[in-house]
C-alpha cells in the first residue's frame, strides 16, 4: 500500500470515529482486515471494554481472508452477540471500502440476528 491509501484511510477512519460510538446497550462492531485476515470486536466505548471478538485466523487451513470466510467471522461474532444479549450494533468499517469482505461479515453478523 502506498502511504497516500494509507493516510486516506486513516483520514476517513478518524472522521468516523468521531462521529460514531458504542455504549453498553448498542455497542460498536468495528472491522480489522488485513491482507491474511480480518477481525471483528463489540466495544462499549463508554467504559472502553471488549464484549466479543472473533477472528479469520482460528480457520484452519486459509491462508487469507475469503468472502465466505469473512461471512462465517460475521455469523461468529454476531452469535456471540445475542449470546450476550446484545441485538443492536453500531458499524464501523474502520474507513474501509463497504465492499467485499466488509460487506460479507455485515451480512453475516445481518444473517445471525443483528441489527444496524
Amino acid at each position: 500500500m502506498s502511504v497516500n491509501k494509507v493516510s486516506r484511510r486513516l483520514r476517513i477512519k478518524r472522521s468516523i470515529r468521531n462521529k460514531i460510538s458504542g455504549t453498553s446497550a448498542r455497542p460498536r462492531l468495528s472491522v480489522f482486515r488485513s491482507n491474511k485476515a480480518i477481525y471483528a470486536q463489540l466495544i462499549d466505548d463508554t467504559t472502553g471494554k471488549t464484549l466479543a471478538a472473533a477472528s479469520s485466523v482460528k480457520f484452519d487451513g486459509v491462508s487469507n481472508a475469503t468472502i465466505s470466510v469473512s461471512n462465517q467471522v460475521g455469523k461468529e461474532i454476531g452469535a456471540k452477540a445475542i449470546e450476550k444479549g446484545i441485538t443492536e450494533v453500531v458499524f464501523d468499517r474502520s474507513g474501509y471500502l463497504y465492499h467485499g469482505n466488509v460487506k460479507s461479515l455485515a451480512e453475516g453478523a445481518r444473517e445471525a440476528g443483528l441489527k444496524f
